[in-house]
Protein backbone atom coordinates (compact mmCIF):
# COMPACT_ATOMS: atom_id res chain seq x y z
CA UNK A 1 0.00 0.00 0.00
CA UNK A 2 2.87 2.39 0.71
CA UNK A 3 4.26 1.87 -2.79
CA UNK A 4 0.87 2.58 -4.36
CA UNK A 5 0.46 5.70 -2.21
CA UNK A 6 3.88 7.04 -3.21
CA UNK A 7 3.16 6.37 -6.89
CA UNK A 8 -0.17 8.19 -6.67
CA UNK A 9 1.40 11.09 -4.78
CA UNK A 10 4.14 11.54 -7.35
CA UNK A 11 1.71 11.53 -10.26
CA UNK A 12 1.36 14.85 -12.04
CA UNK A 13 -2.05 16.48 -12.24
CA UNK A 14 -3.73 16.07 -15.61
CA UNK A 15 -6.98 17.21 -17.12
CA UNK A 16 -9.80 16.49 -14.70
CA UNK A 17 -7.44 16.43 -11.68
CA UNK A 18 -6.36 19.13 -9.22
CA UNK A 19 -3.40 19.41 -6.90
CA UNK A 20 -3.94 20.67 -3.37
CA UNK A 21 -1.49 22.59 -1.14
CA UNK A 22 0.19 19.39 0.05
CA UNK A 23 0.90 18.27 -3.49
CA UNK A 24 -1.69 15.46 -3.46
CA UNK A 25 -3.65 14.80 -6.60
CA UNK A 26 -7.39 15.15 -6.13
CA UNK A 27 -9.80 13.34 -8.42
CA UNK A 28 -12.64 15.35 -9.91
CA UNK A 29 -16.05 13.87 -10.51
CA UNK A 30 -16.84 14.51 -14.17
CA UNK A 31 -20.51 13.64 -13.81
CA UNK A 32 -22.79 16.64 -14.26
CA UNK A 33 -26.15 14.99 -13.64
CA UNK A 34 -25.96 13.72 -10.07
CA UNK A 35 -29.37 12.38 -9.13
CA UNK A 36 -29.97 10.15 -6.13
CA UNK A 37 -33.43 8.98 -5.14
CA UNK A 38 -34.60 8.00 -1.66
CA UNK A 39 -37.44 5.46 -1.78
CA UNK A 40 -39.52 5.09 1.36
CA UNK A 41 -42.96 3.85 2.38
CA UNK A 42 -45.33 4.42 5.26
CA UNK A 43 -46.79 1.89 7.66
CA UNK A 44 -49.66 -0.29 6.47
CA UNK A 45 -48.30 -1.17 3.03
CA UNK A 46 -49.64 -4.46 1.63
CA UNK A 47 -47.86 -7.12 -0.40
CA UNK A 48 -48.81 -5.79 -3.85
CA UNK A 49 -47.64 -2.27 -3.06
CA UNK A 50 -44.44 -3.61 -1.49
CA UNK A 51 -43.70 -5.64 -4.63
CA UNK A 52 -44.27 -2.54 -6.76
CA UNK A 53 -41.76 -0.67 -4.62
CA UNK A 54 -39.25 -3.51 -5.08
CA UNK A 55 -39.76 -3.47 -8.86
CA UNK A 56 -39.16 0.28 -9.03
CA UNK A 57 -36.02 -0.12 -6.95
CA UNK A 58 -34.72 -2.69 -9.45
CA UNK A 59 -35.45 -0.29 -12.32
CA UNK A 60 -33.69 2.64 -10.62
CA UNK A 61 -30.11 1.69 -9.73
CA UNK A 62 -29.45 5.20 -8.40
CA UNK A 63 -32.14 4.82 -5.74
CA UNK A 64 -31.81 3.98 -2.05
CA UNK A 65 -34.62 1.97 -0.53
CA UNK A 66 -35.50 2.95 3.02
CA UNK A 67 -32.94 4.42 5.38
CA UNK A 68 -29.41 3.13 5.57
CA UNK A 69 -28.54 1.18 8.69
CA UNK A 70 -25.83 3.59 9.73
CA UNK A 71 -28.50 6.30 10.11
CA UNK A 72 -30.92 4.23 12.16
CA UNK A 73 -29.15 4.76 15.47
CA UNK A 74 -28.05 8.37 15.09
CA UNK A 75 -29.94 11.31 16.58
CA UNK A 76 -32.36 13.24 14.44
CA UNK A 77 -31.43 16.79 13.38
CA UNK A 78 -32.28 19.70 15.65
CA UNK A 79 -34.78 21.04 13.14
CA UNK A 80 -37.06 18.05 13.70
CA UNK A 81 -36.52 17.71 17.45
CA UNK A 82 -40.06 18.75 18.25
CA UNK A 83 -42.63 17.07 20.47
CA UNK A 84 -45.15 17.02 17.64
CA UNK A 85 -42.69 15.34 15.26
CA UNK A 86 -40.66 12.95 17.38
CA UNK A 87 -43.72 11.15 18.75
CA UNK A 88 -45.17 9.87 15.44
CA UNK A 89 -41.77 9.20 13.85
CA UNK A 90 -40.46 5.68 14.16
CA UNK A 91 -37.52 4.19 12.27
CA UNK A 92 -37.24 0.42 12.46
CA UNK A 93 -33.86 -1.18 12.04
CA UNK A 94 -35.02 -4.17 9.97
CA UNK A 95 -37.66 -2.56 7.75
CA UNK A 96 -37.38 1.23 7.57
CA UNK A 97 -40.80 2.82 7.29
CA UNK A 98 -42.23 6.17 8.27
CA UNK A 99 -45.06 6.41 10.77
CA UNK A 100 -45.71 10.13 10.45
CA UNK A 101 -48.22 10.82 7.65
CA UNK A 102 -49.04 14.42 8.52
CA UNK A 103 -45.53 15.81 9.08
CA UNK A 104 -43.93 14.83 5.78
CA UNK A 105 -41.32 17.58 6.05
CA UNK A 106 -39.20 15.08 7.99
CA UNK A 107 -38.48 13.36 4.68
CA UNK A 108 -36.33 16.32 3.60
CA UNK A 109 -34.03 15.69 6.56
CA UNK A 110 -33.94 11.94 5.87
CA UNK A 111 -33.06 12.58 2.22
CA UNK A 112 -30.27 14.91 3.31
CA UNK A 113 -28.91 12.25 5.69
CA UNK A 114 -28.84 9.74 2.83
CA UNK A 115 -27.25 12.22 0.35
CA UNK A 116 -30.33 12.17 -1.90
CA UNK A 117 -31.79 15.08 -3.81
CA UNK A 118 -34.99 13.25 -4.89
CA UNK A 119 -37.55 11.32 -2.91
CA UNK A 120 -40.28 8.81 -3.77
CA UNK A 121 -42.61 8.28 -0.83
CA UNK A 122 -45.40 5.68 -0.89
CA UNK A 123 -48.17 6.79 1.44
CA UNK A 124 -50.79 4.17 2.28
CA UNK A 125 -54.22 5.09 3.63
CA UNK A 126 -56.60 2.54 5.17
CA UNK A 127 -54.29 -0.26 3.98
CA UNK A 128 -55.73 -0.08 0.47
CA UNK A 129 -55.25 3.39 -1.05
CA UNK A 130 -51.73 4.07 -2.37
CA UNK A 131 -50.49 7.62 -2.88
CA UNK A 132 -47.09 8.33 -4.43
CA UNK A 133 -45.16 11.48 -3.60
CA UNK A 134 -42.45 12.65 -6.00
CA UNK A 135 -40.36 15.49 -4.60
CA UNK A 136 -37.19 17.42 -5.30
CA UNK A 137 -35.68 17.82 -1.86
CA UNK A 138 -35.32 20.14 -0.08
CA UNK A 139 -36.71 23.06 -2.10
CA UNK A 140 -39.34 21.37 -4.28
CA UNK A 141 -41.45 21.11 -6.32
CA UNK A 142 -43.42 18.02 -5.34
CA UNK A 143 -46.45 16.18 -6.66
CA UNK A 144 -48.97 13.87 -5.03
CA UNK A 145 -50.32 11.04 -7.20
CA UNK A 146 -52.97 8.40 -6.66
CA UNK A 147 -51.71 5.02 -7.92
CA UNK A 148 -54.26 2.60 -9.38
CA UNK A 149 -54.34 -0.65 -11.38
CA UNK A 150 -51.08 -1.99 -9.99
CA UNK A 151 -49.56 -5.04 -11.73
CA UNK A 152 -46.08 -6.18 -10.67
CA UNK A 153 -43.46 -8.09 -12.64
CA UNK A 154 -44.16 -11.41 -10.91
CA UNK A 155 -47.87 -11.05 -11.48
CA UNK A 156 -47.70 -10.17 -15.18
CA UNK A 157 -45.17 -12.88 -16.18
CA UNK A 158 -44.27 -11.08 -19.39
CA UNK A 159 -41.69 -12.49 -21.80
CA UNK A 160 -39.59 -9.32 -21.74
CA UNK A 161 -36.41 -9.11 -19.71
CA UNK A 162 -33.62 -6.62 -19.16
CA UNK A 163 -30.25 -6.47 -17.45
CA UNK A 164 -30.48 -5.46 -13.81
CA UNK A 165 -28.86 -2.07 -13.31
CA UNK A 166 -28.97 -1.11 -16.97
CA UNK A 167 -30.03 2.37 -17.99
CA UNK A 168 -33.26 3.11 -19.80
CA UNK A 169 -34.74 5.59 -22.21
CA UNK A 170 -37.61 7.80 -21.03
CA UNK A 171 -40.42 8.17 -23.54
CA UNK A 172 -43.12 10.80 -22.98
CA UNK A 173 -46.41 11.36 -24.71
CA UNK A 174 -46.70 14.54 -26.77
CA UNK A 175 -49.53 15.62 -24.47
CA UNK A 176 -46.89 16.52 -21.87
CA UNK A 177 -46.05 19.61 -23.95
CA UNK A 178 -49.60 20.93 -24.14
CA UNK A 179 -50.04 22.34 -20.61
CA UNK A 180 -47.68 23.90 -18.03
CA UNK A 181 -48.47 21.36 -15.29
CA UNK A 182 -47.79 18.46 -17.67
CA UNK A 183 -44.46 20.07 -18.63
CA UNK A 184 -43.55 20.34 -14.95
CA UNK A 185 -44.50 16.68 -14.45
CA UNK A 186 -42.32 15.70 -17.41
CA UNK A 187 -39.29 17.46 -15.95
CA UNK A 188 -39.91 15.90 -12.54
CA UNK A 189 -40.21 12.40 -14.03
CA UNK A 190 -37.02 12.99 -16.02
CA UNK A 191 -34.99 13.88 -12.94
CA UNK A 192 -36.45 11.17 -10.69
CA UNK A 193 -36.70 8.21 -13.09
CA UNK A 194 -33.76 9.10 -15.34
CA UNK A 195 -30.62 7.14 -14.44
CA UNK A 196 -27.55 9.40 -14.71
CA UNK A 197 -24.60 8.20 -16.68
CA UNK A 198 -21.98 6.63 -14.44
CA UNK A 199 -24.20 6.48 -11.36
CA UNK A 200 -23.64 3.84 -8.74
CA UNK A 201 -24.76 0.27 -9.46
CA UNK A 202 -25.63 1.22 -13.04
CA UNK A 203 -24.29 -0.57 -16.11
CA UNK A 204 -23.36 1.15 -19.38
CA UNK A 205 -26.15 -0.53 -21.34
CA UNK A 206 -29.52 0.71 -22.58
CA UNK A 207 -31.91 -2.16 -23.21
CA UNK A 208 -35.36 -1.00 -22.06
CA UNK A 209 -37.72 1.96 -22.33
CA UNK A 210 -39.94 3.57 -19.69
CA UNK A 211 -43.03 5.13 -21.26
CA UNK A 212 -45.30 7.76 -19.71
CA UNK A 213 -48.54 8.18 -21.64
CA UNK A 214 -51.52 10.40 -20.86
CA UNK A 215 -55.00 9.00 -21.43
CA UNK A 216 -58.24 9.84 -19.66
CA UNK A 217 -56.38 12.60 -17.78
CA UNK A 218 -54.18 9.95 -16.13
CA UNK A 219 -50.54 8.93 -16.55
CA UNK A 220 -49.99 5.34 -17.68
CA UNK A 221 -46.62 3.78 -16.83
CA UNK A 222 -45.18 0.94 -18.92
CA UNK A 223 -41.76 -0.74 -19.17
CA UNK A 224 -40.64 -2.32 -22.46
CA UNK A 225 -37.57 -4.27 -23.47
CA UNK A 226 -35.80 -3.25 -26.67
CA UNK A 227 -35.15 -6.34 -28.78
CA UNK A 228 -32.87 -6.22 -31.79
CA UNK A 229 -33.77 -8.90 -34.28
CA UNK A 230 -31.35 -10.61 -36.62
CA UNK A 231 -29.81 -8.55 -39.40
CA UNK A 232 -31.68 -8.75 -42.68
CA UNK A 233 -29.75 -8.16 -45.90
CA UNK A 234 -31.53 -6.04 -48.47
CA UNK A 235 -30.43 -5.10 -51.97
CA UNK A 236 -29.24 -1.52 -52.24
CA UNK A 237 -29.62 0.96 -55.08
CA UNK A 238 -26.21 0.19 -56.53
CA UNK A 239 -26.69 -3.55 -56.25
CA UNK A 240 -24.87 -3.76 -52.92
CA UNK A 241 -26.30 -5.57 -49.93
CA UNK A 242 -27.16 -3.47 -46.92
CA UNK A 243 -27.67 -4.64 -43.37
CA UNK A 244 -30.93 -3.55 -41.79
CA UNK A 245 -31.73 -3.92 -38.10
CA UNK A 246 -35.25 -4.55 -36.93
CA UNK A 247 -36.15 -3.57 -33.38
CA UNK A 248 -39.21 -4.55 -31.38
CA UNK A 249 -40.62 -3.76 -27.95
CA UNK A 250 -41.70 -6.45 -25.48
CA UNK A 251 -43.33 -5.46 -22.21
CA UNK A 252 -41.53 -6.36 -19.00
CA UNK A 253 -43.55 -4.77 -16.21
CA UNK A 254 -44.55 -3.36 -13.83
CA UNK A 255 -47.54 -1.35 -14.99
CA UNK A 256 -49.68 1.11 -13.08
CA UNK A 257 -51.75 4.24 -13.54
CA UNK A 258 -51.13 7.55 -11.78
CA UNK A 259 -53.79 10.18 -11.23
CA UNK A 260 -52.47 13.65 -10.41
CA UNK A 261 -54.00 15.11 -7.26
CA UNK A 262 -52.00 18.26 -6.57
CA UNK A 263 -48.65 19.86 -7.37
CA UNK A 264 -46.92 21.84 -4.63
CA UNK A 265 -44.32 24.57 -4.89
CA UNK A 266 -42.22 23.20 -2.02
CA UNK A 267 -41.05 19.76 -1.04
CA UNK A 268 -43.94 17.80 0.55
CA UNK A 269 -45.95 20.98 1.01
CA UNK A 270 -46.09 24.65 0.24
CA UNK A 271 -48.25 26.68 -2.11
CA UNK A 272 -50.47 24.77 -4.52
CA UNK A 273 -49.28 25.13 -8.11
CA UNK A 274 -51.92 22.91 -9.70
CA UNK A 275 -54.95 21.04 -8.39
CA UNK A 276 -56.79 18.42 -10.41
CA UNK A 277 -60.50 19.37 -10.44
CA UNK A 278 -61.50 15.94 -11.81
CA UNK A 279 -59.95 13.93 -8.99
CA UNK A 280 -62.42 12.09 -6.77
CA UNK A 281 -61.22 10.71 -3.46
CA UNK A 282 -61.42 6.91 -3.08
CA UNK A 283 -63.32 7.47 0.16
CA UNK A 284 -66.04 9.32 -1.75
CA UNK A 285 -66.17 6.54 -4.36
CA UNK A 286 -66.58 3.87 -1.67
CA UNK A 287 -69.20 6.02 0.10
CA UNK A 288 -71.15 6.31 -3.18
CA UNK A 289 -71.05 2.53 -3.60
CA UNK A 290 -72.29 2.06 -0.05
CA UNK A 291 -75.12 4.54 -0.68
CA UNK A 292 -76.11 2.63 -3.82
CA UNK A 293 -76.18 -0.61 -1.85
CA UNK A 294 -78.20 1.09 0.90
CA UNK A 295 -80.75 2.36 -1.62
CA UNK A 296 -81.12 -1.14 -3.09
CA UNK A 297 -81.50 -2.61 0.40
CA UNK A 298 -84.14 -0.07 1.35
CA UNK A 299 -86.01 -0.68 -1.90
CA UNK A 300 -85.96 -4.42 -1.29
CA UNK A 301 -87.26 -4.02 2.28
CA UNK A 302 -89.98 -1.66 1.05
CA UNK A 303 -91.04 -4.23 -1.56
CA UNK A 304 -91.24 -6.97 1.10
CA UNK A 305 -93.30 -4.76 3.40
CA UNK A 306 -95.63 -3.78 0.54
CA UNK A 307 -96.17 -7.43 -0.36
CA UNK A 308 -97.10 -8.26 3.24
CA UNK A 309 -99.60 -5.40 3.35
CA UNK A 310 -101.09 -6.48 0.01
CA UNK A 311 -101.54 -10.03 1.28
CA UNK A 312 -103.24 -8.80 4.44
CA UNK A 313 -105.60 -6.57 2.48
CA UNK A 314 -106.52 -9.31 0.02
CA UNK A 315 -107.90 -11.67 2.70
CA UNK A 316 -111.66 -12.38 2.06
CA UNK A 317 -114.01 -12.58 5.02
CA UNK A 318 -115.65 -15.98 5.66
CA UNK A 319 -119.23 -16.35 4.29
CA UNK A 320 -122.16 -17.52 6.45
CA UNK A 321 -122.84 -20.43 4.07
CA UNK A 322 -119.27 -21.64 4.03
CA UNK A 323 -118.64 -25.37 4.43
CA UNK A 324 -117.00 -24.96 7.83
CA UNK A 325 -120.01 -23.12 9.31
CA UNK A 326 -122.72 -25.28 7.69
CA UNK A 327 -121.25 -28.63 8.78
CA UNK A 328 -119.90 -27.44 12.12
Amino acid sequence: MATIFKAAKGRKPTAGHDQDANGDVEMKDKRINKQRVLMLSSRGINFRQRHLMTDLEALLPHSKKGISKRHNSIALPHSIHNDSLVTPLLIASSDAKLDAKSKLGVLNELADLNNCNNCIFFEVRKRQDLYMWLAKTPNGPSVKLHVQNIHTMDELKMTGNCLKGSRHILSFDQTFDTAPHWTLMKELFTQVFGVPRGSRRSKPFIDHVLTFSIADNRIWFRNYQVIEKELVKTAGAAGKDKDREETALVEIGPRFVMNVIRIFDGSFGGATVFENPEFVSPNMVRAAHRRDKAVKYQARNAAIAGRKMKLEESVIEEDELSTRKVFA
